[in-house]
């Protein structure tokens, strides 16, 4: 029996985790339907701009994504500080963007007088909303519902358009998360979608590298700040540099079909997180086949077994990044 998504996602753990979300039966996000010859290749642009419009809500970063033929792949950090430091005024203002709340939280953002029991149920509605916007789980419902009504509105029909539940996985350590955001960033190229990475569409690793192009990075995406240290800024403990490097390499060996030695080039990452070439290559193209609910090193998953009281552990083969 699956476990409670509430009961998977751990912040004293991870902040980090893989969703992908699929469709049922033949619908499709994007492409063209063989048996209809109908070309949904515009929804993935519905996804994206859903996704990023999002992130601007929620304090939930997105660190990698890629919108396929008929489900798409998200790497999520839940950025429990960002809403810490929220007042309940930004609280509202978000959650406004996206429902209408309640009329006393109408009047709260209009500045309008409010008696005490009034301001009361403001700052419980608030709170509600607060944790509403740390939760992937509403995050995945705020992401796949408005598009599921489109697309059904679209194809003139009613039902499921999305599976009922949205697989999740947590990534407990840095090797976890960088072979996850590769392996999603390679999406398309190892489904032979696109050629190389940067021109994979609905893609973060496309928006970043349009982004460096021009000495910067995307703020609809989690920044990479560098190697981890004392006082270092909030996002991804990798360089932009590295990070593209590795995707790069990682992509020209996939596309070739080699399983050979990885460039020197790409050590400072790998080495780094004391990951061999060979385990890096088996990981990065399979990702989701080698690995469980909950993925890192064979220690990560210990502690997490431990700290969630859990008496066997998930399936997980991603000790195997190690050296």
């Amino acid at each position: 029996m699956p476990r409670a998504r509430s009961q998977q996602i751990s912040l004293d753990d991870t902040p980090y985790y893989h969703c992908v979300s699929r469709c049922v039966r033949r619908a499709f996000l994007c492409g063209e339907d063989p048996l209809s010859g109908e070309s949904f290749e515009h929804r993935r642009g519905w996804i994206e701009k859903r996704l990023l419009f999002l992130a601007s809500v929620f304090a939930i970063d997105i660190c990698a994504y890629a919108i396929m033929s008929n489900h798409l792949h998200v790497v999520l950090h839940i950025n429990q500080q960002k809403a810490v430091n929220w007042s309940t005024l930004d609280v509202l203002k978000r959650w406004h963007k996206l429902h209408k709340g309640t009329l006393f939280t109408q009047q709260y953002v209009r500045g309008e007088s409010l008696p005490e029991y009034a301001l009361a149920l403001v700052e419980t509605s608030a709170e509600t909303f607060k944790n509403r916007l740390m939760d992937i789980s509403w995050f995945m419902k705020e992401l796949n519902e408005p598009i599921a009504r489109q697309a059904n509105f679209e194809d003139k029909c009613t039902g499921r358009f999305w599976e009922g539940r949205f697989k999740s996985q947590a990534l407990l350590d840095e090797a976890a998360l960088v072979a996850c955001m590769a392996y999603v960033d390679l999406n398309p190229l190892r489904a032979k979608i696109s050629p190389t990475p940067e021109s994979s569409e609905f893609t973060s690793i496309k928006k970043r590298v349009t982004a460096a192009r021009h000495q910067k990075q995307p703020k609809q995406l989690y920044p990479f700040v560098g190697n981890p240290r004392e006082n270092s800024p909030d996002g991804l403990p990798f360089k932009l540099v590295d990070y593209l490097k590795l995707v790069e390499l990682t992509g020209r060996i996939v596309r070739e079909g080699k399983r050979g030695v990885i460039d020197a080039s790409l050590l400072p990452i790998l080495q780094r997180l004391n990951i061999s070439s060979e385990n890096w290559l088996c990981i990065a193209t399979e990702f989701e086949a080698n690995t469980g609910s909950v993925v890192g090193a064979e220690n990560s998953i210990a502690h997490y077994c431990d700290s969630n009281r859990l008496q066997r552990k998930p399936r997980s083969s991603h000790h195997r990044l190690l050296a």
